[in-house]
C-alpha cells in the first residue's frame, strides 16, 4: 500500500487557509484582482488537502491485482492480467531530476507522483513488477 504522507495533505490544508486569509484581506481592501487569484487558489489547493485526507492511499497491491484511486475519491480494481506496462518516467529539466510512476492499463494510463506514493517511483515499480510476474 502507497499513500500521502499526512504531512504533505496537511501542509495543503493550511496553504488552502492562506489563499483564503489573503482573498478575505483583499477583499475588505479592495483589491478585486486579488480575490479574484486568491479565491480560485483556496478552493483548488484545499480541495487538493481534503482528497489527501479522504484517499490517502493512491495504489494498492495484492494477488488479484491493483487498486488505483480514480477520479477525485473513487476506486479502480485492475487485474494483473489487465496491466500493459509498468514503467518509470524520469526526465530532467534546470538541473532537477523527476521521476513518474506510470501503469498502462490499455484503457487507461494511471501517473503516480512521488508524493502521491509516499516512496520512489523506481521502487514501486519494481514491487509492482515482481507481484505482478
Amino acid at each position: 500500500m502507497w499513500k500521502v504522507r499526512r504531512e504533505l495533505a496537511f501542509f495543503k490544508i493550511l496553504g488552502g487557509l492562506a489563499c483564503a486569509g489573503l482573498a478575505a484581506y483583499w477583499y475588505v481592501d479592495g483589491d478585486v484582482r486579488g480575490v479574484i487569484l486568491a479565491v480560485p487558489a483556496a478552493l483548488l489547493v484545499g480541495a487538493m488537502g481534503l482528497r489527501d485526507l479522504l484517499v490517502p492511499e493512491r495504489l494498492s497491491a495484492d494477488e488479484d491485482g491493483i487498486t488505483v484511486v480514480h477520479g477525485f475519491a473513487g476506486r479502480r480494481h485492475v487485474p494483473w492480467e489487465a496491466i500493459e506496462d509498468v514503467k518509470v518516467d524520469v526526465r530532467r529539466r534546470f538541473g532537477l531530476r523527476s521521476e513518474m510512476l506510470e501503469i498502462d492499463t490499455g484503457d487507461n494510463l494511471h501517473i503516480f507522483s512521488p508524493h502521491d506514493l509516499g516512496a520512489s517511483p523506481t521502487e514501486v515499480a519494481a514491487v509492482l513488477r515482481r507481484r505482478g510476474a
